[in-house]
């Protein structure tokens, strides 16, 4: 497929038998063009696909109409949320630019940063940060903050109630009969790992019993990491009969590394996740998992953001529910 070069204002003016000062006019809402005109020249700006340049855009009004969501790569967990975003997008008058950093890896320190520094001012109105490695209040425009840092931010956040869904995954595999219980928790400088930790320490108090420190270790969110520290807790002398995943893609790995072990799931070793990406329903066997609302938080983000830029007064700190979703990689103890 060839693309042809992009359309100019010069070129729908020829088109349309106007000046170029005429579709100037037609393209920024301005007065002094009689209606038929108007309607002529947006109907060639239709069929030739004529855009307006955003920098060029942003030059003449302060404003793009696009907002942009910044990720530091393009993985199940942000996915979801980009879909809940473009949906709400719809109508909204905004345009959505989804943005990866391009550090591959998606760790390196300062991504976002980088990215709205790259962004701001000419190409985007305000824009929703997944996972940031920093927060910083100073950007100079309105920006939100899904799955936040542990640092001190007055960002407007969007996350779920990770605690609470640590605890529900602890009691589940407590009332499967399982007392050894591992943990694999996330990236150390996110709210939600630390909050997922929380729970499941308060979960294992709760009933009695103390956690074996060494059955609790960082899998960074990460299907390589989690998998290095699945290994290194199924060789123990005393293994775990149960390992909670800090997310969905560390369970899903562990189940794998189970399986590489000559150890069955659930027979040998229960498994469960957090997150509920579409993956986890596709494994074998499939995962049991915290559920979290991951289109709907894409979508509150961008409302959120939206109605900051709008000057809407509101809460700017959503927090949203999650539940236990009970599938095959968890069976009582034998």
């Amino acid at each position: 497929m060839v693309f042809q070069e992009r359309v100019k204002m010069s070129d729908v003016a020829r088109t349309a038998g106007v000046s170029v000062a005429t579709v100037s006019k037609v393209v920024n809402g301005r007065y002094g063009v009689a209606q038929a005109t108007v309607e002529r020249v947006q109907q060639v700006i239709h069929e030739l696909g004529y855009e307006a340049s955003l920098g060029a855009q942003s030059l003449r009004s302060h404003r793009t109409n696009v907002l942009g969501i910044l990720v530091a790569e393009f993985e199940p967990f942000s996915t979801e949320l980009l879909k809940g975003a473009s949906r709400e997008v719809a109508g909204s008058g905004y345009q959505l630019l989804a943005y990866s950093s391009g550090d591959g890896e998606g760790a390196a320190i300062g991504w976002e940063r980088r990215s709205l520094a790259r962004l701001s001012g000419t190409l985007i109105d305000g824009a929703v940060i997944v996972t940031p490695t920093v927060v910083e209040t100073k950007h100079g425009f309105h920006v939100v903050a899904v799955d936040p840092h542990t640092g001190p931010s007055g960002l407007p956040t969007v996350d779920s109630d990770n605690f609470a869904g640590a605890v529900l995954a602890t009691d589940y595999l407590l009332s499967l009969g399982h007392r050894r219980i591992a943990h694999i928790s996330g990236r150390p400088d996110l709210e939600s790992a630390r909050l997922r930790e929380a729970g499941f320490r308060k979960a294992m108090a709760d009933a009695g019993l103390t956690v074996d420190e060494r059955l609790v270790r960082v899998g960074g969110f990460r299907t390589e990491s989690a998998a290095s520290t699945a290994a290194e807790l199924l060789a123990l002398p005393d293994r775990p009969t149960a390992i909670f995943a800090g997310n969905d893609l560390s369970a899903i790995s562990t189940v794998d590394v189970a399986r590489g072990l000559g150890l069955g799931v659930p027979d040998d070793l229960s498994v469960i996740g957090f997150d509920n990406i579409p993956e986890s329903a596709l494994v074998d066997p499939p995962l049991t998992t915290i559920r979290q609302p991951l289109q709907r938080m894409g979508a509150e983000s961008l409302r959120l953001l939206i109605d900051l830029i709008a000057g809407v007064e509101r809460d700017t700190h959503i927090r949203l529910p999650t539940e236990l979703v009970v599938r095959a990689s968890c069976r009582p103890l034998r």
